[in-house]
């Protein structure tokens, strides 16, 4: 990741937004592309993960053990509300100099997963709660390098699924293949 993380967070940030805030109470126990998650549970991860990632911005150590949960009253306004602070606490050029201390990894490395969380994330929640997703090309096109090399450790930890065969030819070539390097189906729920 480059220096324009926090724009690409910004750009990326309104269209999960939008998603999240289209969903439903009466959705929250669907399935996602996400087998273990259901939409719920996905939106409690995705909460935790732009609020933790504030703090990973500036170099704070984040506890991920905890799952609170993130929806009570007026959960979709705090969930811009955050996500607005995400893109605001990585504006800063120096969030992305060294090491983060809580993840061991550099520092733009630890942007793009905040951005390839708030893509992918979106998307899982667009589809299983039946909405449309568009995500920015040029935030699809910069998590293709992120995906490539987080790809091996993150299938070893359980995070991506193996990568399955491109590309399915009526959804965007660059979303199709960052989808299937994270081991969705594009076409979720039907499995061929």
């Amino acid at each position: 990741m480059s220096t324009q993380t926090s724009e690409l967070l910004a750009a990326a940030a309104p269209r999960t937004v939008d998603v999240v805030r289209g969903i439903s109470d009466d959705q929250l126990d669907l399935p996602t592309p996400c087998s273990d998650y259901l939409v719920r549970d996905l939106l409690n991860h995705l909460f935790q993960v732009v609020v933790n990632f504030q703090d990973l911005a500036e170099k704070r150590q984040v506890e991920w053990a905890e799952k609170p949960d993130h929806l009570g009253d007026g959960w979709r306004d705090r969930f811009e509300v955050e996500t607005g602070r995400l893109v605001t606490a990585w504006s800063d050029p120096s969030t992305l100099e060294g090491v983060s201390p809580g993840m061991g990894m550099p520092q733009p490395v630890i942007g793009g997963m905040a951005l390839l969380d708030l893509t992918v994330h979106g998307w899982d929640l667009a589809v299983a709660t039946g909405q449309p997703y568009h995500p920015v090309p040029e935030v699809v096109a910069r998590l293709h390098e992120l995906v490539e090399q987080l790809g091996p450790t993150a299938r070893k930890m359980g995070v991506f699924a193996d990568p399955l065969p491109t590309p399915i030819p009526d959804l965007a070539p660059d979303l199709t293949h960052l989808l299937t390097q994270t081991g969705r189906t594009p076409t979720w729920p039907q499995t061929p």
